[in-house]
């Protein structure tokens, strides 16, 4: 007999949507369980915990930095505000997509969420691109549509869950403060 946890298949988590409004939002993060491969969520205000994150938008800016390593670091706008995004040699796949992308262009990105600390004290949200993609005006308008039903559902879900009770004592922020930012993204679509 073989060992269950020597067949097991890894599994990635599914990207969540979100947009940048809230992500920026966003600072408490945290491991599920003790081990160095565990992994590491970032907690939204609407109360969803998420491993990796689906975003899209417009590429606004692309900085390359070359040192020992080559280093991509881009500012992404949704209709509530910007993501930061990176790629540097330890995403190869991301890096080169992002090298053959100009700015301006509507881009598609999975990636992880990280929380960082900057001198002044404030966090920062930013993205460690997996995949970057070129896509057209439709593809983000359908990711708005998506996403702002996907935010208002987090809203309206029963808040006994764990995650939702431990946004609202993090955050001391209302779930129903994030509905103006849904119309003024889905104002921004063309149907």
């Amino acid at each position: 007999m073989s060992d269950n946890s020597a067949n097991k298949r890894f599994e990635r988590e599914s990207a969540k949507r979100v947009f940048a409004a809230e992500l920026r939002d966003a600072y408490h993060h945290f491991r599920e369980g003790s081990d160095d491969k565990s992994p590491t969520y970032i907690l939204l205000p609407t109360g969803e915990r998420c491993n990796r994150v689906f975003i899209t938008g417009t590429l606004t800016e692309k900085k390359k930095s070359e040192g020992e390593a080559v280093f991509y670091q881009i500012r992404v706008m949704d209709p509530t505000g910007i993501f930061f995004v990176s790629a540097g040699s330890y995403q190869p796949e991301a890096l080169h997509q992002i090298s053959t992308i100009e700015s301006p262009s509507y881009v598609a990105i999975i990636g992880k969420p990280g929380v960082f600390q900057a001198p002044d004290g404030r966090n920062l949200v930013s993205i460690r691109a997996e995949s970057i993609t070129a896509v057209d005006k439709s593809v983000v308008d359908c990711w708005i549509l998506d996403t702002a039903r996907l935010t208002l559902d987090r809203i309206e879900k029963n808040t006994d869950d764990q995650d939702h009770q431990k946004a609202a004592e993090i955050y001391q922020r209302s779930p129903d403060s994030w509905r103006p930012k849904i119309k003024e993204a889905l104002a921004s679509i063309q149907l």
